[in-house]
């Protein structure tokens, strides 16, 4: 096989709201090095910029290259969020772009909840919910991928770190007014972590970051679900909401397995117990394991399995397509 070489290599990446991360490496010997860069890349009236792309990307490859030695790269796997939904230019110009840069021949676009479900459980049929300002799931039976929520804070990504925060200020503006369902207890936290509340909604509703300042509340509502009943309540049906869109995306066939990966899982048991339950209520069939790794790790995977000519996942227009150049 041309691609696995010992000098022909592959790059994968994540782009997400923090950037890019990178790891070059070939399919014999895995990642051999990896860098960053802390600018994410713009979205404009086209969707995700592939020009902006290519510029924050390029001097990240050069230095990787340069780590490595001699490796040409053959194979290139990209998980970028709003992929699905922002990707038509990077579908239509990047393995242009990529081809004309380094002479790559295979280049897989995946939106990054494919890459978080592989990075969680490799080519293996199940569910992934990935929590972190905001949520989705993601499920195959590797004929097609399926996915559930993941529609933003204004109209869905329930049970998400946004979700959660903005429950705990809500139940906090229920106890200023004193409504029923509010938590003291969460009033004082409100007012510890943005000031006197009455004034929240003219601080919050101008910020471009709204979905970010929601999700920072989430870890003071976990904190208080131990003796509040308002904070635990909010955190059981964010793990109603996780284990409904799970459900809606894991196949019914067989012992599919089932991971939740991201940032919003390190609130730790106060949401993790309650969704542990819920999952095994919603789905009694799935076997529940530990997310083997990240994102990039899936894209890692991705990369390794394609170089070899050994991918097995489903591909389409939107959620991970590949296209190969000729001369492949």
């Amino acid at each position: 096989m041309t691609g696995a070489t010992e000098h022909s290599g592959f790059l994968a990446v994540d782009s997400g709201g923090s950037g890019l991360r990178a790891v070059v490496g070939t399919a014999g010997r895995g990642p051999l090095a990896r860098r960053m860069s802390g600018e994410p890349v713009r979205t404009g009236e086209r969707g995700i910029d592939p020009e902006h792309f290519m510029a924050r990307l390029v001097p990240l490859v050069r230095a990787l290259t340069a780590e490595t030695g001699a490796l040409s790269l053959t194979t290139v796997v990209i998980g970028a969020a709003g992929l699905a939904s922002l990707g038509a230019g990077l579908r239509a110009e990047l393995p242009g772009a990529l081809a004309r840069e380094w002479g790559v021949r295979r280049v897989a676009l995946a939106a990054d909840a494919v890459t978080a479900y592989v990075g969680a459980l490799g080519p293996l049929p199940g569910a992934v919910v990935a929590g972190g300002t905001g949520l989705i799931a993601v499920g195959t039976d590797l004929t097609g991928w399926r996915r559930a929520d993941g529609w933003g804070h204004l109209l869905g990504d329930c049970g998400s770190g946004a979700w959660i925060g903005r429950a705990g200020l809500e139940a906090a503006l229920r106890a200023h007014d004193g409504r029923e369902d509010g938590s003291a207890r969460l009033l004082a936290c409100a007012e510890e972590e943005f000031g006197p509340v009455a004034g929240l909604p003219g601080a919050l509703y101008p910020r471009p970051d709204r979905p970010a300042v929601l999700a920072s509340f989430a870890p003071r509502v976990a904190a208080c679900a131990d003796g509040d009943p308002v904070a635990a309540g909010i955190l059981r049906a964010a793990a109603r909401h996780m284990a409904d869109s799970a459900a809606a995306v894991c196949p019914s066939g067989g012992e599919p397995r089932v991971a939740v990966t991201g940032g919003l899982f390190k609130l730790g048991d106060p949401l993790l117990g309650p969704l542990d339950e819920e999952l095994a209520r919603r789905l009694p069939q799935a076997r529940r394991v530990p997310a083997e790794g990240d994102p990039l790790h899936g894209s890692v995977r991705i990369a390794t399995d394609l170089s070899a000519g050994s991918l097995t996942l489903p591909v389409d227009d939107r959620m991970l397509s590949v296209t190969t150049r000729s001369g492949d």
